[in-house]
């Protein structure tokens, strides 16, 4: 029963709560010890807040009980990705050199997750400061893909998809700075949003200004997203992007109802000239028809495309040698490699080359609020193919059907740093399974600041499909 518990929705635990079927102290031990079974096989964990999270379950359960009112969560366990900081629980960044940090505040986004009631219970993993869209690091190992052992969870937030993949929590919150929630969740089968630049204040980042990373829900139903958003979303004083900002009704917009007639999409399956799987343009081809069946107007977006990944390349490399060189030059052998070899990349960028970037990310948006005034959506493949084998690295080549196409960033994931770089909401969630048995995953890009209307689309289009019925053999 407790492992069945874990596999309910953060929706259906929330009603089960307040009407008394469901014990918040029952659910989180039942958390609790679905995490610790499955963490040896899956390594998706750095650190359990257990005793935190059972005091906290007991005055949830406390509160029920008196009648007191509920937040929006209440009850809810759920995981934070071990970049964000979480009071008086250890948060590492992944690193050797933060092991034993523990941060005396939240992050507005924790803060406001257990201000909705929601209880934490532990971190999970992340690459050396999320620098990869793989999970390992000196600190804890290799993270497992809830689907196969033998394949990587994707990153930088792979623990946060992989336990909700596993049924080990139902939500959890995850960072994209270049589609490291999006490329986990579509890696393992789950929902990510990247939601537009402000709507969830970065309390955290160094560039508040520059800002091209954010943090955000991690779940499996499109109404968990929503509920993770409405919880965190709304201006902060810590970052200038959300200041004005006003949350939108998130929960309204989950909800499945009606179509989309009346909507036009643009779609892409290739971007620019990527190379997708065969079982990624099926899985893309058939979710293109679930949504003509909806009522939607498809039309092909034939634009030639900048190369976006030199641009993305160039802020965020700067970024981190900015932060992180003094660290490499003091203890370098301690620090991820493939982290010290991308910091000295951004060595041979001048200011010049960096404000020339940033003028390309002021054009790529523009170029983008232009199809938004002819296009209600933009929809493509997540990722080029399903989740690579375990022992990828991030220099090497990738294969996509046995055929070696390139390096991993430009050829993996080319569909979701642009939406990083111009900060308009993206969401991925499963529209398929390869061969395998991998996830496929699809994207859904929205106007800026209307991530409403991405999650009306997406709950549309998940309740036309039954991938949610599909469990990973664990």
């Amino acid at each position: 029963m407790s492992d069945e518990l874990c596999r309910l929705p953060a929706s259906v635990l929330r009603e089960k709560i307040a009407t008394k079927e469901v014990s918040p102290v029952e659910l989180t031990e039942s958390v609790l010890a679905r995490a610790a079974k499955l963490q040896p096989v899956l390594n998706c964990f750095i650190t359990f807040a257990a005793d935190q999270a059972m005091a906290a379950a007991r005055r949830a359960e406390k509160a029920v009980m008196q009648g007191k009112p509920l937040g929006l969560l209440h009850g809810i366990p759920f995981a934070a990705k071990d970049l964000v900081n979480t009071a008086g629980v250890r948060t590492t960044f992944g690193s050797l050199h933060h092991d034993e940090n523990i941060p005396t505040e939240d992050a507005v986004s924790a803060a406001r997750m257990k201000a909705a009631g929601a209880i934490l219970f532990g971190k999970t993993t992340t690459p050396e400061f999320g620098h990869k869209a793989l999970t390992d690091s000196p600190l804890f190992g290799q993270t497992r893909n809830a689907w196969s052992a033998e394949h990587t969870s994707g990153g930088s937030s792979g623990g946060a998809a992989v336990a909700v993949a596993a049924g080990i929590g139902p939500i959890g919150i995850a960072t994209d700075g270049g589609g490291s929630t999006r490329i986990p969740a579509a890696a393992n089968g789950v929902v990510g949003l990247k939601q537009s630049n402000g709507v969830v204040p970065h309390s955290q980042v160094a560039d508040a200004f520059g800002n091209y990373t954010y943090v955000t829900p991690m779940t499996r139903t499109v109404m968990d997203t929503a509920l993770m958003l409405q919880a965190m979303a709304g201006p902060h004083p810590s970052d200038p992007w959300s200041i004005g900002t006003v949350p939108q009704d998130y929960l309204a917009a989950a909800h499945a109802e009606g179509d989309l007639s009346g909507k036009r999409v643009l779609y892409s399956l290739a971007f620019g000239g990527t190379v997708v799987s065969k079982d990624v343009r099926a899985a893309f081809e058939r979710a293109l028809g679930k949504l003509r069946e909806l009522g939607a107007e498809l039309i092909e977006l034939t634009e030639i495309l900048p190369d976006m990944e030199p641009v993305w390349k160039v802020i965020n490399h700067t970024t981190w040698r900015a932060r992180f060189d003094d660290m490499i030059k003091r203890d370098g052998n301690r620090v991820s490699a493939s982290l010290v070899r991308q910091v000295a990349m951004a060595a041979d960028w001048s200011g010049v080359d960096y404000q020339r970037a940033m003028f390309q990310r002021a054009d790529l948006f523009r170029m983008v609020q232009g199809w938004f005034e002819r296009a209600d959506y933009l929809v493509t493949p997540t990722l080029s193919r399903t989740a690579l084998p375990i022992d990828q690295d991030l220099f090497e080549p990738i294969q996509i059907d046995g055929v070696e196409v390139g390096e991993l960033r430009r050829n993996w994931f080319p569909y979701t740093m642009p939406f990083n770089i111009t900060g308009h909401p993206a969401l991925t969630l499963c529209c398929g399974y390869d061969s395998e048995g991998l996830p496929i995953g699809l994207q859904v890009v929205g106007r800026f600041r209307d991530e409403a209307s991405v999650l009306r689309a997406a709950a549309l289009y998940e309740a036309s499909e039954d991938w949610l019925s599909r469990w990973p053999d664990l």
